[in-house]
C-alpha cells in the first residue's frame, strides 16, 4: 500500500543501493539524501560508475533502495512490490530514453496515446484528442499519422517527450536524452524541454554525460562513487 506523506516533487532520505555481482557486493548509491522541488530542471551528472543511472532508476521507481526512503510526490515508493511499482510508474511518472523506445508499428499519435490506453483513460476519441494536443505542444502538429521510421531522430524524441507528458506526470525522468542525437538536434530538444518546464511547470530530472544538458539545468547534482559530490543551484539554466 502506498503511504501518503507531505513532500516536494521527490525526496530521498539516506538512500543506499547495493547489488550482488558474483561474490561481490557493489554499493552503487551510498547514503544519498536529496530533495527535488516541483518545477525543477535538474541534471544528475558524473563519470561512469558514479551511480547516476542507479539514482535515476530509484527516483523513477524502476528500482527500490536497499535501505533508506524514496518519496515521489505524496507517495512512498520504497519497499513496494514490482507490480505496485509498475502501477505507480504508469500513473505518476514519465520517461524519455536515449533510443526513443517508440513502438514502430504505431503512428506518432498512437505512441503518445498508448500510456492513456494502458491506464484506461477516457474513450478513444478523448485519448486521441489529448495525444494530438500534446503533439502540438511539442511542435509536431500534422505529423500524428506518421510512423517512427517516417520521422527524423529529433522528431522521434519529440514524440517520446509528448508520450512522457500526456499523463500529466509528477516527474519526467530522462536518461541521456541527447545521446542519440546530433548536436544541433540535441540543442533543439533541450530547448523544447526547457520551454515546457517553464511554461507548464513540469519537473524534469536528467541523467547525462552531456555538458550541453548540464548547461541547461537549473540545478546540477554531481555524483562520485555513489555519493553527492556537489549540488549547484542556478538562477537560470541556458535556453
Amino acid at each position: 500500500m502506498v503511504t501518503a506523506v507531505a513532500t516536494a516533487a521527490a525526496r530521498l532520505d539516506d538512500v543506499h543501493k547495493t547489488y550482488t555481482v558474483g561474490a561481490l557486493q557493489v554499493e552503487a548509491v551510498r547514503g544519498i539524501s536529496l530533495e527535488i522541488d516541483a518545477g525543477e530542471f535538474l541534471s544528475i551528472a558524473g563519470p561512469s560508475g558514479s551511480g547516476k543511472t542507479t539514482l535515476l532508476n530509484l527516483i523513477g521507481a524502476l528500482d527500490t533502495p536497499s535501505s533508506g526512503t524514496v518519496r515521489i510526490g505524496d507517495a512512498t515508493t520504497s519497499g513496494l512490490s514490482a507490480e505496485a511499482l509498475a502501477d505507480f510508474r504508469n500513473t505518476h511518472l514519465g520517461f524519455v530514453f536515449q533510443f526513443f523506445n517508440l513502438i514502430p508499428v504505431l503512428t506518432a499519435r498512437e505512441n503518445v496515446e498508448f500510456p492513456l490506453l494502458l491506464q484506461g483513460v477516457g474513450d478513444s476519441k478523448e485519448r486521441a484528442a489529448r495525444a494530438e494536443a500534446m503533439l502540438r505542444e511539442v511542435g509536431l502538429e500534422g505529423l500524428g499519422a506518421r510512423r517512427p521510421d517516417e520521422l527524423s531522430g529529433g522528431q522521434q524524441q519529440r514524440v517520446a517527450i509528448a508520450r512522457a507528458l500526456v499523463k500529466g506526470p509528477t516527474l519526467v525522468l530522462a536518461d541521456e536524452p541527447t545521446a542519440n542525437l546530433d548536436s544541433v538536434t540535441a540543442l533543439d530538444v533541450m530547448g523544447l524541454m526547457r520551454d515546457i518546464n517553464r511554461r507548464l511547470g513540469t519537473t524534469f530530472v536528467f541523467s547525462t554525460h552531456d555538458q550541453m544538458v548540464m548547461d541547461h539545468a537549473s540545478r546540477l547534482v554531481k555524483l562520485r562513487d555513489g555519493q553527492v559530490e556537489s549540488d549547484e543551484r542556478r538562477a537560470n539554466g541556458r535556453g
